[in-house]
């Protein structure tokens, strides 16, 4: 589906194609086109119509990249992710948004609908100021929402994990590995998407390109704060789940060595217990201890109780219990 925008005369327009004479140097017009694919025109329309190294229309029109920024001839290319949360509510995904950024026109291609451009351009044609402030202006809303939509995926990213930290400490018998897996996951993918984003915006906000105007520059600036909070954030959320799961683990191998422990010390109690039951239960002679035959059991349960008490005595003392 390709979405066209213009402003001219002081309105935005929906219209049905892009006018060449849009594009030219010095037009009055600005125009948003905004291509979610598959879309079989794409191709044809940003070769022929944008002029587009093809390079990148190749990557525009692939569907998994990493953020980056690029400078050509007479336009800004620039890869950017979204975040939607997950399905069932838990987790999240990142999608990838080409921006093409010149000086009459802005188009952005993505593989799956972004609510940050459906809300911006609901918000052009309501308001056309939007696209008056020419398309480093709408670049910018469009960044700065999908910076504002990561906020909320990475509260829940601190929920999940102070759950589970309290699942760890709190209720150690049940196991959390595969929560905790997931959650090091989403917090892998949130560092791995939101580093190489934060340094494609810091040069944005370092007033590199032409395409972008100083004034424009310090809006970018500001985007690029929130993005070293979500970064900061997600690597000190990737050491909490590391120390997590390690701690985890610890928690059950002392929980096996202390099972460990008590069984050994039994297998260790009843092994001389073994010994003193087997030799009166052969079927042989053996010297009778004072007393009747009736006595003699009962010699052997004191043998057997002094044996369990001096045993316990001594590892009590040398603190193996």
């Amino acid at each position: 589906m390709i979405t066209v925008l213009v402003h001219r005369e002081g309105q935005t327009h929906q219209v049905d194609r892009v006018d060449p004479v849009w594009l030219a140097a010095g037009a009055p017009e600005t125009v948003w086109v905004d291509i979610e694919l598959p879309e079989p025109g794409a191709k044809q329309l940003l070769q022929q119509t944008f002029k587009l190294h093809e390079l990148s229309v190749e990557d525009a029109l692939n569907e998994i990249h990493h953020p980056k920024i690029e400078l050509y001839d007479h336009y800004l290319y620039l890869i950017l992710h979204g975040i939607h949360a997950g399905a069932g509510g838990t987790g999240f995904s990142t999608d990838d948004i080409d921006f093409v950024l010149g000086a009459q026109f802005l188009v952005t291609v993505h593989h799956v609908p972004s609510r940050s451009i459906r809300e911006e351009q609901a918000l052009s044609l309501r308001n056309p100021n939007v696209l008056g402030e020419r398309t480093a202006g709408v670049l910018h809303r469009i960044v700065d929402k999908m910076v504002d939509h990561y906020l909320p995926e990475v509260d829940a990213l601190e929920d999940r994990l102070e759950r589970l930290e309290e699942q760890v400490f709190e209720s150690p018998r049940e196991n959390p590995v595969r929560d905790i897996l997931a959650l090091k996951r989403d917090v892998s993918v949130l560092r791995r998407v939101a580093l190489p984003q934060r340094d494609a915006i810091g040069r944005l906000a370092r007033r590199e390109f032409t395409q972008i105007p100083d004034d424009m520059a310090y809006r970018f600036r500001d985007v690029y704060d929130h993005l070293v909070q979500i970064t900061d954030e997600a690597i000190f959320f990737q050491d909490r789940v590391t120390g997590l799961l390690d701690a985890y683990l610890s928690s059950q191998s002392n929980r096996l060595n202390q099972v460990m422990k008590v069984l050994t010390v039994m297998s260790t109690i009843f092994l001389p217990l073994t010994v003193l039951t087997g030799v009166y239960g052969m079927n042989v002679v053996i010297p009778h201890l004072p007393g009747s035959d009736a006595a003699q059991f009962w010699w052997i349960i004191g043998m057997v109780c002094v044996i369990v008490a001096a045993m316990l005595w001594v590892f009590r003392r040398k603190e193996w219990l």
